[in-house]
């Protein structure tokens, strides 16, 4: 008799157990309770990929039903050449081209969560000699800047480094040249020609075919005389943390990609590198366009939820929250300047889309392929 009550009780329990995954559904997904994720695609700016590579930042996704896949390209590709039919959203490093892509696509708006000023990743040696040469100076505000203009006229007399004056910390015969992505691939490069361009048109923004045409013959040779680069703001940002200053003593970057790794604490950003700030600069904001109401929840998610601007700032991203990346700043002992002072518009796309082409064009009369 014992025997059948075991058995029965058994079954029951075994009963039970199935009645609870049935109503329950399960609990093996990431976003708990057995819900079935919805996955959305998007094509993002390559800086972005660690970010949303991120298991926190997968799992904040997942507790509102979300599983975000990605991939990466250059963001004028991602405006110009990447078939979007394959994804629910664009996310590009700045609005210029998140704008083209709105137009094209007929979205109805955009979100713009983020934001980087582009700056400077070079040597403290680096910092020394520019500053002999009166290129580099303090900012008042904590932080030192590479005037922009007097950087363009070194670059049009062909300065070598060791022809420099007083310069015995860095005797490179290699032209004083920073070094870029690709524009004709990379938003981070298309900042810093938008940056370049507004010094060389007299200060101001260009917005007419004389003044492209005029600023393009100024500024083309800082991509020029590079020789090959990267199509990606990662690839040399890498090089500058592992190849050191003989190989790139002065790098453009998004801020963010410094800060993050100051943030990290992962022993990356050595006691000799230095992050200083273009003067004037511009700031890439990231601008998520999205396509479907799934990308939509997506955007709000980035750009409104305090979960997910606390994951931002840890990336090094500024939000419209000054105290959450002056926060994350603070804990790091990051010596980051809290707000930039001299900081001006890019063209629009159309415009900046010109003067890329202008230099394309010199590219190609060169014989020099895309990277």
């Amino acid at each position: 008799m014992k025997r059948w009550i075991g058995v029965g009780l058994a079954l029951l329990l075994g009963a039970a157990v199935v009645v609870a995954i049935v109503i329950g559904g399960g609990d093996d997904g990431p976003g708990g309770g057995g819900t079935a994720l919805k996955t959305v695609r998007g094509v993002i700016g390559s800086e972005k990929k660690p970010f949303f590579d991120d298991p926190q930042v997968k799992a904040a996704f997942a507790k509102h039903g979300l599983q975000v896949e990605v991939d990466t390209a250059g963001s004028r590709q991602i405006a110009t050449s990447v078939d979007l039919g394959k994804y629910d959203f664009a996310f590009p490093s700045s609005v210029p081209a998140a704008e083209k892509i709105k137009q094209d696509r007929h979205a109805s708006q955009t979100f713009s969560p983020f934001y980087s000023p582009m700056a400077i990743a070079t040597f403290q040696p680096i910092v020394d000699v520019l500053t002999k040469a009166g290129v580099v100076r303090d900012s008042g505000s904590g932080y030192q800047i590479l005037d922009v203009r007097k950087y363009l006229d070194l670059v049009a007399k062909g300065t070598r480094w060791d022809t420099l004056p007083g310069n015995t910390a860095y005797q490179a015969r290699k032209r004083v040249l920073l070094t870029t992505t690709d524009v004709r691939t990379s938003n981070s490069a298309a900042m810093y020609l938008a940056i370049t361009s507004y010094v060389a048109n007299g200060d101001d923004v260009v917005n007419s075919s004389s003044q492209t045409a005029k600023a393009a013959q100024t500024v083309s040779p800082l991509f020029l005389d590079q020789g090959y680069s990267e199509s990606s703001s990662e690839a040399p940002f890498e090089d500058y943390l592992a190849m050191g200053v003989g190989k790139t003593p002065m790098v453009v970057v998004y801020e963010a990609q410094y800060a993050s790794r100051l943030f990290a604490g992962d022993g990356s950003i050595r006691p000799d590198m230095r992050l200083i700030y273009p003067s004037p600069t511009v700031l890439s904001k990231h601008t998520l366009v999205p396509f479907n109401d799934a990308a939509t929840q997506v955007g709000a998610l980035l750009q409104d939820d305090p979960e997910f601007a606390r994951l931002e700032a840890k990336y090094g991203f500024r939000t419209s929250d000054p105290k959450v990346f002056t926060a994350q700043a603070d804990a790091a002992k990051a010596k980051l300047p809290a707000s930039l002072v001299d900081v001006v518009e890019p063209p629009t796309y159309d415009h900046l889309e010109r003067l890329i082409a202008t230099i394309e064009q010199r590219y190609l009369a060169e014989g020099k392929p895309a990277s």
